[in-house]
């Protein structure tokens, strides 16, 4: 066992054909990664999975990690935050993490469980859908970025949210937890 995940063996990914560790998170995330593909129309270039983001908090720094990003037209179009259990929880430090990552406002946030998902508008914060079959697919996310323009991210915001991604994800984690690096 390693950190806090139950090492089921190994497993490929099925993005990059790359060998991970097979655990119930792990499962998870390649079963997203078909369904972004298989169902949604993503063309397997457009994910990119496993995206590190160094957040600061003041003096304190560390690496969080993004499960998906989805890339249309060189443009982040939407992340994608998997975590076990409860899906409001997970909201605030998702939305954060959408306003950090780029110098503009990502436009669609989706978090999920594996079992259930929230689409969330990036800029509100409000949660527009529920369901993993109402996760966008590829031309209604290409729809919906054209029609939605790149609104910048200021740097003082981008510094509150990097203290609310933060407080989420590092500091509440479990100390076992070796998906976080603190730096």
């Amino acid at each position: 066992m390693t950190g806090h995940h139950l090492i089921l063996g190994k497993q490929l990914d099925y993005l990059t054909g790359e060998t991970l560790a097979d655990t119930h998170d792990e499962r998870y995330r390649q079963a997203l990664a078909k369904l972004l593909v298989e169902e949604k129309g993503y063309y397997k270039s457009d994910l990119v999975p496993r995206r590190k983001l160094i957040v600061t908090a003041g003096d304190k720094c560390a690496q969080v990690q993004i499960d998906f990003i989805v890339k249309i037209d060189d443009t982040i179009a939407m992340i994608v935050r998997y975590g076990p259990g409860s899906l409001v929880t997970r909201h605030r430090p998702a939305i954060a993490a959408s306003r950090v990552l780029t110098a503009y406002q990502i436009p669609l946030v989706v978090v999920t469980n594996g079992l259930d998902a929230d689409i969330i508008d990036g800029k509100t914060g409000s949660v527009l859908s529920k369901g993993l079959g109402t996760i966008p697919d590829r031309q209604s996310l290409l729809a919906h970025c054209r029609a939605d323009a790149k609104e910048p991210i200021s740097p003082e915001r981008a510094e509150s949210e990097q203290r609310i991604l933060y407080a989420y994800d590092v500091d509440d984690s479990c100390p076992c937890d070796d998906s976080i690096c603190r730096l």
